[in-house]
């Protein structure tokens, strides 16, 4: 591992917590590890502008005393865009800011012109853009999609069958905002002539209703389209609008509706481009429709099991004819240069680490983030388009992450590592630092000390290498016993040993005088497409394996109390400790389980199946793992703690409702918390109170 992973011996002096509230104390250290957020860069690439809440403020990549507040307003704004002339910019009023789902929302949306004028121009829409010129806005309101004219403030209806539950026109449906990462269903032509947008037919998707309270008398179900894995999907079609006449025409994007289209893009030669996943997600196209309305395959990608989820910027074209892919087609995520109409041309990178992220382009070098030296850091590299001359911009050891230019003249780089928490600092493509952005170590510092991850690895009884990191308490003394709470998340391609600083409730538990520890184990990512694979079609099993290994090494260590071992997981992890505590026959004293799945045939159909398959074709692969098939094997010596929020639309209540059931049948003790109106996320008001409660619980009963 380079160096990082390294023997378990020392650890920092931790400060003394109230034991009324420990995870107040986490939260001030979380919050005294700056960052600077929203960075965005000018056209120029010379500056970058960043929301100061009523103002937006830009600011000089080379000279930090170069700022100057351009945009002010009356009110905080929740997001901004200027126009590609940058002389207006549009942006929306946070006290107006209704969700949707956990990432979309609808808000009133303010209009800034060259003067320095503000006039609100749209109520109650969403995904706001500016036309390649600035005449125009496209904007969303009710499933339907608009065009606004800047000049005379009149809007033309693209679009006019959107409905609720129904149809969505230029906006994603839930499943397509949670797993593919974006809302904006609709791109411009380069030239403004055009606009693509994507059409979400969602009638044949089942309809979900979860209850909200909101403190009425009489309670109310909300309503909304969520596939779950094996059901029907939207059926999306791909459509262009002419401005001009006015004429919508539909693209082909194949004979078969049961797949995935999105990201759609105009390339440099102002030719529409878009993706296509199967069902199955084990085949990706990038599809190219030429202005004379050919199409060609311009990039196509198959895997036995999966093809890792693409992204925006899984493609991206340098010029009009070649594109660099991010594919694992060699076992190892890594860059291809191509050629629209000569396919693959050659390897830009290669070897057995990942380049996790292209952060850009700057003419002649691409620069993205690696794992070569180790898979628990990030590290910014840049490489000729030949694959000749890479070289290694970061200089110190740990997890970095980028903020580029455009043209990629300079970079914003935030770096941190267990030890050290967030520098952010400003630099030339070259690697060399202009200006310190902010630096966290003093402000951290002042609030306490907290005790360090230190990473190792272990062997399994299978012969599997996996690595962990552990806290020792402050006052950590060998001759002693402690106890341990693991914790984890153990999804695919997921990482959590990672050489960053990082703080939140289990940091509390370290304080306390508890071991706490962490494994990344079989499916998890960094290591490359074979290691994260081999959970395929068989979610938890060997997860939990992995997990029950490294609680019976952690038992096994001479400074552990093997009788008061804890597991906790949110989430995919909460399936996971579920697990770990039923199959973990009385190995573990106290389990923590939040928002967790309980079966995946509860969960969405994008992200269960590209993992699991369909049910219809893998049963015992949804059934055999499920904790709700193993309730009764709870120990009777296992505290079992279950948390969920009823307003949870991404992992629905009625996962916690169903292993209750099952715990209940078999006449199984647990405890329970449940948040009222809480999202996956326990927002709006309850994230720091279930950290509160999970450290009081196990304080309790570990």
């Amino acid at each position: 591992m380079r160096g990082v992973l390294i023997a378990v011996v020392l650890c920092l002096a931790v400060m003394g917590v109230s034991a009324q509230n420990e995870y107040e104390a986490v939260r001030k250290a979380r919050a005294a590890n700056k960052s600077v957020y929203g960075l965005r860069s000018m056209a120029d690439g010379e500056h970058y502008t960043v929301n100061k809440g009523t103002r937006i403020v830009r600011c000089a990549y080379a000279d930090a005393r170069d700022t100057a507040t351009i945009i002010k307003a009356r009110f905080p704004m929740r997001d901004y865009a200027f126009s590609p002339d940058e002389r207006s910019c549009v942006f929306a009023d946070s006290r107006s800011v209704r969700p949707i789902y956990r990432h979309s929302y609808t808000a009133d949306y303010w209009l800034c012109d060259a003067d320095g004028d503000s006039r609100k121009i749209l109520d109650a829409v969403r995904d706001v853009a500016f036309s390649p010129d600035g005449s125009r806005l496209a904007y969303s309101r009710d499933n339907d999609l608009y065009l606004y004219e800047t000049a005379t403030g009149i809007s033309t209806r693209i679009t006019d069958d959107g409905a609720w539950n129904a149809v969505i026109n230029g906006t994603s449906d839930w499943v397509y905002e949670e797993e593919y990462g974006f809302t904006r269903a609709y791109a411009f032509s380069a030239d403004g002539r055009q606009i693509a947008y994507l059409r979400f037919d969602e009638s044949r998707v089942p309809t979900f209703e979860m209850m909200r309270y909101d403190g009425s008398l009489y309670n109310r179900a909300y309503s909304f389209k969520y596939p779950k894995a094996g059901d029907a999907n939207s059926v999306v079609s791909l459509w262009v609008y002419d401005i001009a006449t006015g004429r919508k025409s539909l693209v082909d994007t194949g004979a078969n509706t049961d797949q995935y289209i999105f990201n759609l893009s105009w390339t440099p030669a102002d030719e529409l481009c878009f993706y296509r996943v199967n069902r199955l997600q084990n085949h990706f196209e990038v599809v190219l429709q030429r202005n004379d309305g050919t199409q060609k395959v311009i990039y196509d990608e198959r895997s036995p099991r999966y093809v890792e989820r693409p992204d925006a910027s899984t493609i991206t074209f340098i010029d009009a004819r070649r594109f660099v892919v991010r594919e694992e087609t060699t076992g190892f995520m890594h860059l291809y240069l191509y050629d629209v109409e000569r396919g693959r041309l050659h390897a830009v990178t290669s070897g057995e680490w990942e380049v996790a992220g292209l952060v850009g382009f700057d003419g002649k070098r691409l620069y993205y983030l690696s794992t070569e030296q180790s898979p628990l850091c990030r590290d910014l590299y840049s490489v000729a388009l030949s694959g000749k001359g890479k070289r290694r911009l970061t200089a110190s050891e740990g997890f970095c992450t980028v903020q580029p230019s455009k043209g990629m003249r300079y970079y914003v780089q935030t770096t941190s590592n267990a030890t050290t928490p967030n520098v952010v600092t400003v630099h030339r493509n070259d690697g060399s630092t202009i200006d310190t952005l902010a630096d966290s170590r003093k402000r951290v510092a002042a609030v306490g000390q907290w005790p360090v991850k230190k990473f190792s690895q272990f062997v399994t009884e299978r012969g599997d290498t996996l690595n962990f990191y552990i806290q020792l308490p402050a006052d950590f003394d060998a001759a002693k016993r402690y106890p341990v709470l693991l914790t984890q998340y153990s999804g695919p391609g997921s990482q959590q040993v990672r050489n960053r600083w990082s703080l939140d409730w289990e940091d509390a538990m370290a304080a306390k005088g508890y071991i706490v520890a962490c494994c990344d184990g079989r499916g998890t990512g960094g290591r490359g497409e074979s290691f994260k694979k081999q959970t395929y079609r068989n979610l938890g099993r060997l997860e939990t394996e992995d997990q029950l290994s490294f609680a019976r090494y952690m038992a096994a260590l001479p400074y552990v109390d093997a009788e008061r071992i804890g597991i906790y997981g949110w989430s995919y992890g909460g399936f996971m400790a579920l697990n770990c505590a039923l199959h973990g026959g009385g190995l573990f004293r106290m389990a923590v389980a939040v928002a967790p799945v309980t079966s995946w045939r509860y969960y969405d159909t994008i992200y269960t199946e590209i993992y699991n398959g369909l049910p219809q074709d893998n049963a015992a692969g949804y059934d055999d793992n499920s904790p709700i098939a193993h309730a009764d094997k709870l120990s009777p010596r296992t505290r079992l703690l279950i948390i969920h929020g009823t307003a949870d639309d991404n992992v629905h209540f009625q996962n916690t409702i169903e292993i209750c059931r099952a715990l209940n049948k078999a006449g199984k003790q647990y405890d329970m918390m449940v948040y009222p109106d809480q999202n996956h996320s326990m927002l709006p008001d309850c994230t720091s109170a279930i950290r509160q409660k999970m450290i009081d619980y196990t304080s309790e009963h570990l």
